[in-house]
């Protein structure tokens, strides 16, 4: 079994942190920041009133990561309000994913979470009029070259992101949560028909939670750059141990991936919160989520690949096979998102192809998903 990173330590079990020494609060702190998730510690440090056994200087580090979570939070917020203000009379429910949505439905997975964009999702038919309005109150698009235009456009489940010409914040606007040319098959009208209103807010909805812990674990085990694979699965493990309080979310969860089409990244959620994060999940969802499970050999493989890769990108972390697990995870990728012809070509030209040089984008910090 992989030995538990000092940060996985940290966080689920932060009575233990007044026995650290100066060189283990000197790892944790670099642990944490690889894996973004400092903020998320000194708010749990916080909420359980041991921030002041903290010695001086990580504390340090730990309120500096907190109050840019904090002014993220606003400036998100304001983002929100402009991106609402500016789909006013576009004629579509403005659905935030991910860690927008986490902030504004006021879950515990927001609790210092960093994200670096805002992701809506609106149906395929309105994408068009989305964008033009939000070209029409200053967002622009990115990726102009024909080939990136037609990737996008054509085969993935969102437009081009988008940038706001003053406050240069982005906007990422999905049609799915996964490409079109995805080997697994998302059942996207059952998913938009089902989205909760935000109360408090006019034409703001968020997915309801099976769904949302559906598309959280969807978008972890889809991604092949994984340098915020454990903060997304302290996501994951937030959202079970939150919505696991009502009993009808671990009755529903199951059917409900299976309506989706998505009992894999179900099994891989529920298997990897529980052996990692030691996630309270009921014995009867592990069972039925087993339907979900790949055939043997595949299952190993993939153990293999995530235990390494779901952890930070310190070298205090990496194991033998740490970097051959991210770069096959990295492939998997690429082999789950599009066909093999297809893929072949993306990679062939990404690797002999030099992009443009596009501008630095700018995170929500200077307005930061």
């Amino acid at each position: 079994m992989i030995p538990r990173d000092q940060i996985v330590t940290a966080l689920l079990a932060p009575d233990l942190l007044p026995t650290l020494s100066e060189m283990d609060w000197d790892l944790l702190i670099r642990q944490a920041r690889r894996s973004n998730l400092l903020a998320r510690l000194a708010h749990l440090l916080i909420q359980n009133g041991q921030i002041e056994k903290v010695p001086n200087s990580p504390r340090l580090h730990l309120f500096s990561a907190l109050r840019m979570v904090e002014r993220q939070d606003v400036a998100m917020r304001w983002e929100v309000d402009c991106i609402q203000n500016a789909l006013a009379n576009a004629g579509v429910k403005i659905t935030l994913l991910k860690g927008a949505a986490y902030v504004m439905a006021g879950l515990p997975a927001a609790n210092g979470r960093t994200f670096s964009d805002i992701d809506i999702i609106v149906p395929k038919k309105h994408v068009a009029e989305v964008e033009s309005a939000l070209m029409l109150n200053g967002w622009q698009g990115t990726h102009h070259d024909d080939y990136d235009q037609r990737y996008y456009r054509r085969w993935m489940h969102e437009i081009p992101p988008m940038r706001h010409v003053r406050r240069g914040t982005s906007i990422d606007v999905h049609h799915a949560i996964l490409p079109e040319t995805a080997r697994i098959k998302v059942n996207t009208p059952a998913l938009l028909k089902a989205v909760v209103a935000l109360p408090g807010y006019e034409n703001l909805y968020v997915l309801k939670p099976e769904d949302m812990l559906l598309h959280s674990a969807t978008h972890l085990f889809h991604e092949g750059a994984l340098d915020n694979g454990l903060r997304d699965l302290f996501d994951l493990d937030s959202l079970l141990r939150h919505f696991g309080d009502n009993p009808e979310f671990w009755s529903a969860l199951v059917p409900r991936a299976i309506e989706l089409g998505l009992t894999r990244p179900l099994y891989y959620a529920i298997r990897y919160t529980t052996t990692m994060l030691d996630t309270p999940v009921p014995q009867a969802v592990i069972d039925a989520a087993e339907i979900g499970r790949p055939p043997h050999g595949i299952a190993s493989l993939v153990d293999f690949c995530y235990l390494r890769a779901l952890r930070p990108t310190h070298d205090s972390c990496n194991t033998p096979g740490t970097g051959l697990a991210r770069f096959a995870l990295y492939i998997r990728s690429h082999w789950m998102r599009m066909p093999f012809l297809l893929l072949a070509y993306h990679l062939a030209r990404k690797a002999f192809l030099r992009p443009k040089q596009l501008p630095v984008e700018t995170a929500l910090t200077t307005k930061e998903g």
